[in-house]
C-alpha cells in the first residue's frame, strides 16, 4: 500500500463521511479505493464505448464562476451537429444542471464530454447513453 496525502475542501469530506456511515463503511481509506475504482471503471467504460451513440450529458455548475456559462455555451456550439437538445434547470441560489441530449459518433461525445468536466466551476458531469445500433427483430 502507498500512503498519499490531499486537501479536500470540509463540506465535500463531510459529505463522503456521511456516505461511508450510511454504507457501513469502518474506515475512509477504504472507501477512497473504493471511490477510485469507481471512477477508473467509469472512466475505463466510456473510452471502450465505440460507434454511434445516443445519450445525455448531466451537467452541474456554479453559475456564479465567472465565465462558465460562456465556457459551456461555446463547447455546446462547437459541437452543436451532435447535440439534440439542452434542458437547463436553476436547482438552487448557486446550482444549475443542464441535461443535454447527444447523438453521433462516441469519440466526439465523449470529447465533449471531457471538455465539459475539465472546466473551473462545473462541479459534476455525467454521460449516460445506448448504442443506436440496436437490431430490431420483425415477425413475418
Amino acid at each position: 500500500m502507498m500512503r498519499i496525502s490531499m486537501s479536500l475542501p470540509k463540506k465535500l469530506l463531510n459529505e463522503f463521511d456521511e456516505v461511508l456511515r450510511d454504507r457501513g463503511y469502518q474506515s475512509r481509506s477504504k472507501g477512497i479505493r473504493d471511490a477510485l475504482k469507481d471512477y477508473i471503471v467509469r472512466y475505463q467504460w466510456m473510452n471502450e464505448m465505440e460507434g454511434e451513440r445516443i445519450g445525455i450529458i448531466a451537467v452541474i455548475y456554479d453559475h456564479h464562476y465567472t465565465g462558465v456559462m460562456e465556457d459551456l455555451a461555446d463547447i455546446q456550439h462547437d459541437y452543436r451537429e451532435y447535440i439534440n437538445a439542452v434542458m437547463h434547470v436553476h436547482m438552487t441560489e448557486k446550482h444549475c444542471l443542464e441535461v443535454i441530449v447527444v447523438k453521433g459518433d462516441v469519440s466526439k461525445i465523449r470529447e465533449l464530454t471531457e471538455k465539459m468536466m475539465r472546466l473551473k466551476g462545473v462541479e459534476h458531469v455525467r454521460l449516460t447513453s445506448t448504442s443506436t445500433e440496436q437490431k430490431v427483430e420483425h415477425e413475418h
